[in-house]
């Protein structure tokens, strides 16, 4: 493999393709604000956003601790699409029809975004194709078949499932079996997004201070080493950085997720591989990967890694293991062989957030003015929006300009969770888990058998995942 100019790390390629931007102030002193919102990532920024336009008189305060999208929000792969951690739970929890308001405001959040960054003049790539995720063996076919079902029953009618001929018209995954497509999909720019949405929101009169690491939230305040922000509302929207802040360490497990980027390819490389629509693409392993087709026509592609470092440590510059960025190119080769010659560019990592349950949340303290939101598992690029307008509406609930909305009673609000368990423990299992479904995915490329091997699903029940 050709590694000699290879990138690895420095935020991520997003950031090496768009530059980062000027550093804004850090917080000059003590100071007031009506909110102050912790994290400059997406629901961060789209909390001020949605706030800032509801009451254009607000006093809104961020603060960053490096700067804005320096987290998830500059590194994800640009999935802007429909799914959200913890659905199947809160069907359990609260019944199947609050879980399918909860699918169909989520099918509304791509929308949404697709709007304002039109409304706002954002130019984030975004291209609407959809999402189409593809089955390679016996196993994964069968387990596509019972997600396609689940998500027609949850009211996703115009999701499409399709066989090995249609799905390699779309996209010549080699081996693919078979796939399902929703139109609750685009593909974007993770970084152009950003920026775009903190220029935004500074221009509507919110302030951003950055190189300003919070390091405890109390109620009605904020501290930092610079000073302290005194707000009736603080909002915690430090997703995968959550446990940096005191008292917060087995909250959200902050789990690593790898990405890669080829070199611009050749249209004769395109040819083969097909892909003109564009789509998010993804499979259905246990261990998923999942990629785009840039605007420059690269391959960003990306899975896990190393998943968990020891005592929720999180990375200061996404660099990846070298083992980690072989594993990635092994999966584009095998499902585009035509890439094998192709320069690996660039190799990023990040990290994001888990709840112990797997379940993303929203929530308001009406006793305390401190909310944060969450949890999203990898699902943030679209599910920060829904949850930014869900903050908005609590808020105004809670200061009496509304009363309960559509968003406020879907059932993720107010959920509760309980924390991690303390180290070692946590590291033995995250790492176990991960080790058992690679070694099913791993048995599964190789068996004629359509079930899902007994390992994987003994993983799934210790992780809590269902």
């Amino acid at each position: 493999m050709n590694t000699v100019s290879t990138v690895n790390g420095g935020i991520s390629f997003w950031y090496a393709d768009q530059g980062t931007p000027p550093a804004r102030e850090p917080l000059p002193g003590d100071t007031t604000a009506d909110v102050c919102i912790v994290g400059g990532g997406y629901t961060g920024l789209w909390t001020a956003y949605y706030l800032k336009k509801a009451v254009p008189f607000l006093n809104i305060t961020v603060l960053e601790a490096k700067f804005c999208g320096y987290g998830a929000s500059g590194r994800n792969g640009g999935w802007l699409y429909n799914g959200i951690a913890g659905r199947d739970r809160y069907a359990k929890l609260h019944g199947h029809e609050a879980a399918v308001r909860l699918q169909q405001a989520m099918n509304e959040t791509v929308d949404e975004v697709v709007r304002v960054a039109a409304e706002e003049d954002i130019d984030a790539d975004i291209h609407r194709g959809g999402v189409l995720e593809v089955a390679y063996t016996p196993a994964q076919l069968a387990r596509l078949k019972d997600f396609h079902s689940v998500e027609i029953a949850f009211g996703e009618t115009d999701r499409v499932l399709r066989g090995a001929r249609e799905t390699c018209e779309r996209v010549n995954v080699t081996g693919a079996v078979g796939s399902t497509w929703t139109p609750h999909g685009a593909r974007l720019h993770p970084v152009k997004l950003v920026k775009g949405l903190a220029a935004t929101v500074e221009a509507l009169g919110v302030t951003i201070h950055e190189s300003t690491p919070v390091t405890e939230i109390e109620p009605k305040h904020a501290h930092t080493p610079y000073g302290t922000v005194r707000a009736p509302y603080v909002l915690r929207c430090t997703e995968g950085f959550t446990a940096n802040l005191k008292g917060q360490r087995r909250t959200w497990l902050p789990m690593n997720s790898s990405m890669i980027v080829t070199e611009p390819l050749p249209p004769s490389v395109w040819d083969t591989i097909g892909w003109d629509g564009r789509e998010t693409l993804g499979d259905m392993a246990h261990a998923y990967m999942y990629a785009q087709r840039t605007a420059d026509d690269r391959i960003a592609l990306g899975g896990r890694g190393v998943p968990y470092r020891f005592g929720s440590a999180t990375d200061n510059d996404g660099r990846t293991q070298p083992a980690t960025i072989e594993a990635l190119r092994e999966i584009l080769v095998r499902f585009f062989p035509t890439t094998a010659g192709a320069r690996i560019d660039h190799a990023w990592s990040g990290v994001l957030g888990v709840p112990r349950d797997w379940c993303a949340t929203v929530t308001l303290d009406r006793s305390t003015g401190l909310g944060w939101a969450g949890g999203y598992v990898g699902s943030g690029v679209a599910t920060t929006n829904l949850a930014a307008r869900t903050l908005r509406d609590l808020i105004q609930q809670d200061s009496g300009q509304s009363g309960p909305t559509e968003l406020t009673e879907l059932p993720w609000v107010g959920h509760k969770v309980r924390r991690w368990e303390p180290e070692p423990f946590r590291w033995i299992g995250v790492h176990g888990m991960y080790a058992a479904y690679r070694a099913a995915d791993r048995r599964e490329l190789t068996s004629p058998r359509a079930g899902t091997d007994p390992v994987a699903k003994v993983a799934d029940r210790l992780a809590g995942r269902h």
